[in-house]
């Protein structure tokens, strides 16, 4: 799998209260409608700005650190977000994401700025920010998570196959 977009650079310890606010998430039940709030508490522009299918969230460590709740990863994917890049991910984030679908990948995010163009290929463990002409390895996912992200998560996998046999 190979990915290409943009970045949006964010810091350290992003929160799911940041990623959508919690006076959103019970009030507001379209996922559609939800998205829209993304990063709001950031930056009241962040969804207006945003390059749809043509994305990526450029963190430091600890993203999605806070609730356990599932839709900060849906209203990152709703949002058309192709990838969130970090240091590290709190690890219930982390498996949300994957379980929806959501690709995360782990990297030394140092060297990305804002609307930096990315191209991450998941197979061969690597990120070039084609705009500085760096490239840097990722952390391999195993290929059991591969295979959840390509068949479009958990559910999705389990739609297709009938079983969880990965």
């Amino acid at each position: 799998m190979i990915f290409k977009g943009f970045s949006y650079k964010l810091g350290d310890d992003v929160n799911t209260d940041y990623i959508i606010s919690g006076r959103y998430k019970f009030s507001i039940t379209d996922l559609k409608e939800l998205a829209k709030h993304i990063m709001e508490d950031i930056d009241p522009t962040f969804y207006s700005r945003l390059k749809k299918g043509e994305s990526f969230l450029v963190a430091g460590k600890n993203f999605g650190m806070g609730s356990s709740r599932e839709q900060a990863p849906l209203v990152i994917k709703e949002a058309g977000i192709i990838a969130v890049v970090a240091k590290s991910f709190a690890r219930i984030f982390y498996r949300n994401a994957i379980n929806i679908g959501l690709p995360l990948i782990e990297a030394d995010t140092g060297m990305i700025s804002e609307n930096d163009q990315l191209e991450i290929d998941l197979q061969n463990g690597l990120l070039k920010n084609l705009t500085k002409k760096i490239d840097t390895s990722i952390k391999p996912l195993p290929p059991v998570m591969r295979k959840l992200l390509a068949d479009g998560g958990l559910v999705e996998h389990f739609k297709k196959h009938g079983c969880i046999n990965l």
